[in-house]
């Protein structure tokens, strides 16, 4: 009961602003689990999970790299786990039990997933026993192994590993999975989509599940969208630039990866650079909403009042709370 009451203040609190289906939410709650299991040293692990079809329940696979014999739980009841398919350099796992008497949660596309968009991030963050329930927005998405990773705002803690992040229709958009140390933090999601590939591995009975994730790696092998979040965070100029020239030299179709090399100049005091690859970055992606509102900032201090106009335009086509945003951020209000 106190899970839907927090779920609820939290939908209250976001609903004047959003097309939010309250029922169809609630229900997607119904579909999230924790998983629990004994460690080595007597005690319990925890995590969380989704259950996606009858009987089967999606989560991390370094939730059971400490445990022999995981189990499910809901409220007072508990769900042996019978078996798991394992994707390891993924982290995901999908295991098996049976009697379930849970609903799947209706699954999402990650290409209409849009910047800026509300969602959902809930889970059993700190292993407390009803779902908890975080609000935020997509920051981006980065194309990865036939997949969008999700970066969002939605936090989520540990024990939360495993757990949805879902749009405000209820559907399952991603697995809640890694973030990167610190605060303020980057929160990552793995999509969705790689379920059709776990549903085709081998069946497993053994626990627990090792292996290494690709977001484990050393820091020089990870994805590029990972290599940048901490001197992104760090505010570490330099290192962002040398990163996001190593990205474009691999990738030079990139958005994301001329973001990042126009925001590096941009705090290095490069504008005229910056804002040729902030440029780049949206004629790669019109919907690139981080390089329009760069964009946006540079013109505002060049006193380019066209430019400005004109970026708020097109964040009016894509999003119109987000160019209220972007007029409240540059002080312009109606006169953009």
């Amino acid at each position: 009961m106190r899970g839907f009451i927090l779920l609820i203040l939290t939908l209250s609190y976001i609903q004047p602003a959003l097309a939010l289906d309250q029922q169809k939410v609630l229900a997607s709650l119904q579909s999230v689990v924790m998983i629990r299991g004994y460690n080595d040293k007597g005690g319990v692990s925890y995590g969380s999970g989704v259950v996606v079809s009858e009987n089967k329940v999606i989560t991390n696979c370094h939730i059971f790299r400490s445990t022999k014999q995981p189990w499910i739980s809901r409220g007072e009841d508990n769900y042996t786990i019978t078996s798991v398919q394992a994707d390891r350099w993924h982290d995901l796992c999908l295991v098996a039990t049976e009697d379930l008497p849970l609903k799947p949660a209706p699954l999402g596309k990650g290409n209409e997933i849009k910047r800026g968009q509300e969602v959902l991030a809930i889970g059993h963050s700190n292993g407390v026993p009803n779902a908890l329930t975080s609000a935020g927005v997509i920051k981006t998405t980065y194309e990865f192994d036939g997949g969008r990773v999700i970066r969002s705002s939605a936090k989520f803690l540990m024990g939360a590993s495993g757990s949805g992040i879902f749009d405000l229709q209820g559907n399952l958009l991603g697995i809640n999975t890694f973030k990167t140390p610190g605060r303020p933090a980057y929160f990552y999601s793995l999509p969705i989509e790689w379920l059709a590939n776990l549903e085709k591995l081998p069946v497993e009975t053994k626990f627990p599940i090792t292996g290494k994730a690709f977001w484990e790696e050393e820091d020089n092998n990870k994805p590029f969208f990972m290599q940048i979040a901490i001197p992104e965070l760090n505010s570490d100029w330099p290192k962002l630039e040398q990163i996001a020239e190593k990205w474009l030299a691999i990738d030079p179709k990139n958005t994301d990866a001329w973001y990042e090399l126009g925001f590096a100049y941009e705090n290095l005091s490069k504008n005229d650079e910056a804002k040729k690859a902030y440029q780049k970055s949206v004629a790669l992606d019109a919907n690139n909403t981080d390089s329009l509102i760069r964009l946006g900032i540079l013109a505002q201090s060049a006193g380019d009042k066209e430019g400005v106009r004109n970026i708020n335009l097109a964040l009016m086509g894509i999003n119109k709370e987000l160019a209220e945003e972007f007029s409240q951020l540059i002080g312009c209000g109606s006169s953009c």
